[in-house]
């Protein structure tokens, strides 16, 4: 599936994608220390619960750049429910493997990474968005199956 890159492995800078620009805009800017530790980016034709299209977690030993379409294989979904406010809403958080990548190259499914990395994954979410003043709760860890269900809903 291609997915875009709005924010590269490594960057403190969020970006997202500006529609009425069709243009990448610099959103904020992460506290010290705190950086995304893989490409990130959305699902484009979705559309999730907060109004823009699914967030996708790229796993590979390599960087993109925003604006940058990359050929993924989907994985599983770390499903999550986010409060910013009183209303929370779902904002699922989808993993994928970028297809050229070497070291991910035999994961085919969510249940074949390490613990650690997933837990890694979730609390850079977790502190990402608690520096916005939201919070986020875990709920079930997808696999393949079950997260391209989810997808092809959206």
């Amino acid at each position: 599936m291609d997915i875009i890159i709005e924010t590269p492995k490594g960057s403190r800078q969020k970006y997202t994608y500006d529609k009425s620009l069709q243009l990448f805009r610099l959103k904020k800017v992460l506290p010290p220390g705190l950086v995304f530790p893989f490409d990130f980016g959305f699902i484009p034709g979705t559309k999730g619960e907060d109004g823009d299209p699914l967030d996708i977690m790229v796993l590979s030993e390599y960087q993109g750049f925003p604006g940058c379409v990359m050929d993924v294989r989907l994985v599983g979904c770390l499903q999550a429910t986010q409060v910013a406010g009183k209303k929370p809403y779902r904002n699922d958080r989808f993993i994928g493997i970028l297809e050229q990548s070497t070291v991910y190259d035999r994961i085919t499914s969510l249940e074949e990474l390490s613990t650690e990395l997933i837990d890694s994954i979730k609390l850079f979410f977790s502190t990402y968005l608690q520096a916005e003043g939201k919070t986020v709760q875990w709920e079930a860890d997808l696999n393949t199956l079950q997260a391209m269900e989810l997808v092809k809903g959206k």
